[in-house]
């Protein structure tokens, strides 16, 4: 039987803040490997350990507590992503500078375009690191989305929900860019 589990089940705070303090930031690392989101991935952690400390008492662990926290971590994540529901049966997520720019720019001038190009390649640059590097290989090199998360380790769904938010951060720029733009 795990010593730590059984000290939480009696309520014990010191030995549960110590597993906290000794674990969370090695988990919240864990988490975004799958989220690719901090705020989601220590949300995520803290549910896990209020979890534990709520429901010690009918937890059957037949493994470490570590052990434990990391599949609860894991599941979570995927549970998390599985309700983000995305779906791209309208091919929504498959955007590029080409077609922002058949949509947008028709009444812009040609040196606007080039400034929001030039922009739009600055903000991707600016996406964290994993964010970047999906839309890099979705549009750059033209990778599919499994092939994308063949190459780096993750799940399909991660794919398509980073360049969900990729895009929403990009059309927020953007659109931010030409108002600026109509402006002058």
């Amino acid at each position: 039987m795990n010593l730590i589990i059984e000290q939480i089940r009696r309520g014990n705070r010191k030995v549960y803040e110590n597993f906290f303090n000794n674990n969370y930031e090695s988990l919240v690392i864990y988490a975004n490997g799958y989220l690719f989101d901090q705020q989601a991935s220590e949300d995520t952690v803290q549910d896990v350990f209020i979890y534990v400390w709520e429901n010690a008492a009918r937890m059957n662990i037949t493994t470490s507590l570590r052990a434990y926290m990391y599949t609860m971590v894991r599941n979570r994540c995927f549970n998390y992503l599985k309700s983000m529901k995305i779906t791209d049966n309208y091919d929504f997520l498959d955007f590029n500078i080409n077609l922002i720019t058949e949509h947008v720019f028709d009444s812009t001038s040609t040196e606007n375009k080039k400034i929001v190009h030039h922009q739009i390649l600055k903000i991707v640059d600016s996406l964290p690191d994993k964010m970047q590097q999906i839309v890099k290989l979705k549009f750059l090199h033209n990778y599919r989305y499994k092939e994308i998360a063949e190459e780096l380790n993750i799940s399909v769904n991660t794919v398509k929900t980073q360049l969900k938010r990729a895009k929403i951060k990009i059309t927020e720029s953007v659109t931010s860019i030409l108002i600026l733009l109509d402006m002058l």
